[in-house]
C-alpha cells in the first residue's frame, strides 16, 4: 500500500518568505521571553527590596519597646504595630518567641509561612525571603530575627524574637501579565513586519530568477540572441554572466552546426545533380549492352548484367538523394488532386507487378477519396510493400480504411502488414532514419537506405503520421495517417 506524499513546497517564494517569517518568529519570541525574564526579575527585585528595607526600618524603630521576656500580648502588640506601619494595610505579621507565637490579625493562621524559612531564620540573623504560589496568589514572605546591640562588647545578637511578613503581589503580578500582554501584542506586528520583509526580500531575489527562467525558455525555443541584463556583483549577477557566456558559445556552436548542415546539404544535392548527366548516359550504354548481352561470351555477358543493375542501383539512390535534399530545403511542393485513393493503391501494386504478391483489403471503388499527391501517395506506398516485400515474408498484407471519428474531420490509415520475424525493439526508433541498418554486418541492400526517411517525409508534408509497430503474431505493421478534409485547396509546404 502506497503512502500519500505529503505536500511539498516547491515554490521559491514560498520557502524564503515562510523562512523569514520562522526567523522572526524565533527571533521575537526569544527577544521577547528574554526582555520579559528581565523585566519581571527587576519588577520582583525591586519590591522585594523595598519590602525588606520598610520591615528592618519599622522592625528597628519597634524593637527597643518590645519587653523582655515577652509574653503573647506582647508579641501580639509588636506585630500589630509593624502591620499598622504599612499605610495600604496589606501586611500580615507575625512574632515568634520561642513556644509562643502572635500574629498581627486574630485567628490568622499565617499558612503561607514554610518550615524552611522558619528554619533558616532561627539558625542565623540573616533575613529571608521566599516567593510563595497559592494557585493565582502570589506572596512574598521574609523573616528576621530582632536584634540589639550589647554593651560593653560591642556586638550584635539575637533577642531570639523572630519577624515573618506574607505581603501579597498583586500589584507586581499586574505588571507582569502588563508585560505578557505587551509582548503578544507587539508579536503580531513584528511578524507581520517580518512577512512584508520576506515578500521584498522574495521579491528582488526572484526578479533575477524569474528572467533567467524567461531566458532558458525563449532559447530553448530556438531564440539564441537571448541574454540576460547582468546588475550587481552578487552570486545572481554571476550566474546571469555565466549564461550570457553559455548562450553566446550556443549560438556559436548553433551557427557553426548549421553552416555545415547547410554546406553538406548543399553538398548533397550539387553531387546528385552533377551525377544526374553521367549517370543518364551510363544508363543509355547499359540499356544498349543488355540488349546485345545475348549475343556477348558468358564471362562478358555477366559483367555487362552487374554493371547495367548497379547503375540503376546507382541511379535510384541519386533519386533519393535529390529527394532528401529537397525536403531539407524546404522546396518539397505538394500537387494535390482529390482522387479515388484505393484506385490509387491498386495502380501502385499494377505498376510494379506485386498485385499477385500482396493480399489487399481495399474499399469498393469511389468509397473513399480524398485530396493528396498522386505522386507522393505513390512513393509512401511503394516503399513500404517493397520494404516489407523484402526483409519480412509473405503473405504481405496492403490495408485501407477510413479511420476518423464520427462527426470529426476524415482520417485515411493504410497499413502494410508482413509475416516476417518483426522488428527489433532496439531498432523501432530509428527505423526512419536515414541510411539505418539494423544488421551493421549487412553492408549493402537492394535499396537506398533512404526509402523509409522519404516515406516519412511524404506523409509529414501531407499533415500525417507514420508509425512503426510489430503485430502480436509476428511480423511487422506500418500504419500511414492521412487527415483528409473535404475540399481543401492546393498548398505548398515550407
Amino acid at each position: 500500500m502506497r503512502r500519500p506524499r505529503l505536500p511539498q513546497l516547491r515554490g521559491l517564494r514560498t520557502r524564503l518568505v515562510l523562512a523569514f517569517t520562522l526567523v522572526a518568529a524565533v527571533t521575537a519570541a526569544t527577544t521577547g521571553a528574554l526582555t520579559f525574564r528581565e523585566a519581571r526579575t527587576g519588577v520582583l527585585q525591586q519590591s522585594q527590596d523595598a519590602v525588606i528595607q520598610q520591615l528592618r526600618t519599622q522592625v528597628g524603630r519597634l524593637a527597643p519597646g518590645l519587653a523582655f521576656p515577652p509574653d503573647e500580648a506582647a508579641l501580639a502588640r509588636f506585630a500589630s504595630d509593624v502591620a499598622r506601619s504599612e499605610p495600604s494595610g496589606i501586611w500580615r505579621v507575625l512574632a515568634a518567641y520561642g513556644s509562643l507565637s502572635a500574629t498581627s490579625a486574630a485567628g490568622d493562621r499565617f499558612e503561607e509561612l514554610t518550615p524552611a524559612v522558619r528554619e533558616a531564620v532561627g539558625s542565623s540573623m540573616a533575613t529571608v525571603f521566599q516567593r510563595v504560589a497559592d494557585g493565582d496568589r502570589t506572596a512574598l514572605v521574609v523573616g528576621m530575627s530582632v536584634t540589639f546591640d550589647r554593651a560593653p562588647a560591642k556586638g550584635v545578637y539575637t533577642s531570639g524574637v523572630h519577624v515573618f511578613l506574607t505581603v501579597p503581589q498583586t500589584t507586581e503580578r499586574a505588571y507582569v501579565d502588563a508585560l505578557v500582554t505587551a509582548a503578544e501584542r507587539a508579536a503580531v506586528p513584528a511578524l507581520t513586519l517580518a512577512v512584508l520583509l520576506a515578500l521584498l526580500a522574495a521579491r528582488g531575489v526572484l526578479r533575477p530568477v524569474r528572467a533567467l527562467r524567461h531566458a532558458t525558455r525563449s532559447i530553448a525555443e530556438g531564440r539564441l540572441d537571448t541574454r540576460l541584463a547582468v546588475d550587481g556583483s552578487d552570486e545572481l549577477a554571476d550566474l546571469s554572466h555565466t549564461f550570457n557566456e553559455t548562450a553566446a558559445a550556443l549560438e556559436k556552436s548553433v551557427a557553426e552546426l548549421r553552416g555545415m548542415e547547410a554546406r553538406a546539404r548543399r553538398f548533397a544535392a550539387d553531387v546528385s545533380h552533377e551525377l544526374r548527366t553521367p549517370l543518364a548516359a551510363m544508363s543509355a550504354v547499359t540499356d544498349l549492352l543488355d540488349e546485345d548481352a545475348a549475343r556477348l561470351d558468358p564471362d562478358t555477358a555477366t559483367a555487362v548484367r552487374l554493371i547495367s543493375e548497379e547503375t540503376v542501383k546507382l541511379a535510384r539512390l541519386v533519386d533519393d538523394l535529390m529527394e532528401i535534399s529537397r525536403f531539407d530545403a524546404g522546396a518539397a511542393v505538394l500537387h494535390l488532386d482529390e482522387i479515388d485513393l484505393a484506385e490509387s493503391l491498386r495502380r501502385t501494386l499494377d505498376a510494379r507487378a506485386w498485385t499477385g504478391l500482396v493480399d489487399c483489403d481495399l474499399p469498393p471503388p469511389g468509397t473513399l477519396r480524398g485530396r493528396v499527391d498522386p505522386r507522393r501517395l505513390d512513393v509512401v506506398v511503394a516503399n513500404l510493400v517493397g520494404n516489407a516485400l523484402r526483409h519480412g515474408a509473405r503473405p504481405v498484407a496492403l490495408r485501407l480504411y477510413d479511420g476518423g471519428e464520427p462527426g470529426g474531420a476524415r482520417l485515411a490509415v493504410i497499413e502494410v502488414l508482413d509475416s516476417g520475424p518483426g522488428i527489433p525493439d532496439d531498432v523501432l526508433p530509428q527505423v526512419f532514419e536515414r541510411f539505418y541498418k539494423s544488421d551493421a554486418a549487412r553492408a549493402r541492400t537492394e535499396g537506398s537506405g533512404l526509402g523509409l526517411a522519404i516515406t516519412a517525409e511524404n506523409v509529414r508534408v501531407h499533415g500525417g503520421t507514420v508509425r512503426a509497430a510489430n503485430r502480436p503474431g509476428g511480423g511487422a505493421v506500418f500504419t500511414v495517417r492521412l487527415p483528409l478534409p473535404a475540399g481543401e485547396p492546393a498548398r505548398e509546404d515550407r
